[in-house]
């Protein structure tokens, strides 16, 4: 536009001013001009607002990546796929996670004379460092829903939590554990597997066959209550307030118990833990009572690259739970302290070698750990005190020697593991357990030595 009104200016100026000839022009016609030339202008100026603006050009049509035949094919999974999770959802599937696992064991006991294997055998003779949780199959059902909520049930025939309990129950662990302010703090009831120490009950997560002295002999089975779990950063709190390896109460029975559990995860490779239990547990000196418990114990680790170092140490006290009475016949307290130690190396990426030692010092009035006593009573009939102790795992005083000194127990442990693939695991253990005094029976001829050797061989299947 701005164009075409200078050369309509360019021309009247030379119209104007330009050759003589035009100078002659009259005014008149020369305004005549000027106004056709107006005329001209406006119209041009007409033209061009009337002419319409150039469109940008369409943008191409985009281009599939699948022909329409493939296109069809995965409109049908996806409808598909939603109703299979419809589906699933219906029926409680959603958020259900399935696991498990089986361990046939074979086990060799000098002083007990037997060799063989061991699968699912009931704990009607009671639990003992060569049967514990050996030989387990089990099944676990964990299933999250919506709001955070996760409820879980592990069944363990014979060989778990239950079965170490009452002798029947197949149920290891049956918790739900739901959020309160967050998912990091939730509100835990059930039945409640023990979580102290440094080594698992689970033989995918334990490396040997066998359990430590500790882990056996002075640590609660499991709790049946309501607790808290939170966890922050590097930190794991947990604490509860439950019966202590019992499912119920008993006529009389009215406190429960206190117990704890602290992890902190200082870096990538090491940590360490710390556990506790304060109330009335069973007291096996008598037919029916519950006497005071205090039970501390801290342990930790250490993994990197191919080294794995793990440790415990342990106390623990309980009224009126010694073996031996006193003169007049009254059951004094048990004390006893121990530790326990494993250093694993991988010699391949496979194949693991290991070595465990375990120490325990149980000399107080006769000795007794925790559920441990009850093998000294008085005999009515008779009309005096019998003097026992636990000849199976070496356990109490040398009934041959000083009833009020307890035997001072130790162990230790070689083995292997070897990982044949992503779920099997074969493992193979000899073990040295040990007495300063003679308090392990050889049933070969009835008679108490301080020594017991025991081979184990298991191989763990899990999914």
């Amino acid at each position: 536009m701005k164009n075409i009104r200078l050369t309509a200016l360019s021309v009247a100026l030379l119209a104007a001013f330009g050759a003589p000839g035009a100078m002659a022009q009259s005014n008149e016609e020369l305004l005549k001009e000027l106004k056709a030339l107006r005329a001209r202008v406006e119209e041009l100026e007409k033209k061009v607002a009337a002419k319409p603006a150039a469109q940008a050009p369409a943008p191409a049509e985009p281009k599939w990546g699948m022909t329409p035949e493939q296109v069809q094919d995965f409109n049908r999974i996806a409808v598909k796929t939603e109703a299979i999770e419809d589906q699933l959802e219906s029926q409680g599937y959603k958020g259900l996670k399935v696991s498990g696992y089986i361990e046939p064991a074979f086990v060799y006991n000098q002083r007990q004379e037997r060799a063989g294997f061991q699968f699912l055998n009931q704990q009607a003779d009671g639990y003992a460092y060569d049967t514990s949780y050996i030989g387990s199959a089990s099944i676990d059902f964990t299933k999250e829903v919506e709001g955070g909520t996760i409820w879980k049930l592990t069944l363990t025939p014979n060989r778990g939590v239950g079965a170490a309990i009452d002798g029947a129950s197949i149920v290891q662990e049956a918790t739900v554990a739901i959020p309160l302010s967050s998912l990091q703090t939730r509100l835990v009831v059930g039945q409640i597997p023990d979580w102290s120490g440094y080594e698992y009950q689970q033989p995918t997560l334990n490396p040997f066959t066998s359990h430590n002295l500790l882990y056996d002999f002075t640590l609660p089975v499991g709790y049946t209550g309501i607790g808290i779990s939170h966890t922050q950063g590097k930190w794991w709190l947990r604490g509860a307030i439950a019966n202590v390896n019992s499912t119920i109460r008993g006529p009389g029975e009215k406190a429960p118990a206190l117990v704890y559990r602290v992890d902190y995860s200082k870096g990538e490779f090491d940590g360490w833990g710390l556990a506790g239990l304060h109330g009335k547990t069973a007291n096996f000196n008598y037919e029916n009572k519950r006497t005071m418990a205090h039970l501390f114990e801290v342990d930790g680790y250490y993994l990197r690259g191919d080294w794995a170092l793990q440790g415990q140490v342990s106390f623990g006290t309980q009224k009126e739970g010694a073996i031996t009475p006193d003169a007049e016949g009254n059951f004094r307290d048990s004390r006893w302290w121990g530790v326990s130690g494993l250093a694993g190396y991988m010699f391949t990426p496979r194949l693991q070698g290991l070595v465990r030692a375990d120490y325990i010092n149980n000399k107080a009035n006769g000795g007794g750990l925790f559920g441990y006593n009850g093998y000294s009573y008085f005999d009515d009939e008779a009309g005096e005190m019998v003097f026992g102790n636990d000849g199976r795992n070496g356990i109490g005083p040398d009934l041959a020697g000083d009833l009020n000194r307890g035997a001072n127990r130790y162990a230790v442990t070689v083995g292997m593991k070897y990982a044949y693939d992503l779920s099997t695991t074969f493992k193979l253990e000899y073990r040295l357990d040990g007495a300063d005094r003679a308090v392990f029976e050889d049933l070969n001829d009835g008679t108490y030595k301080k020594n017991n050797s025991m081979v184990a061989a298991s191989v763990v299947v899990a999914f």
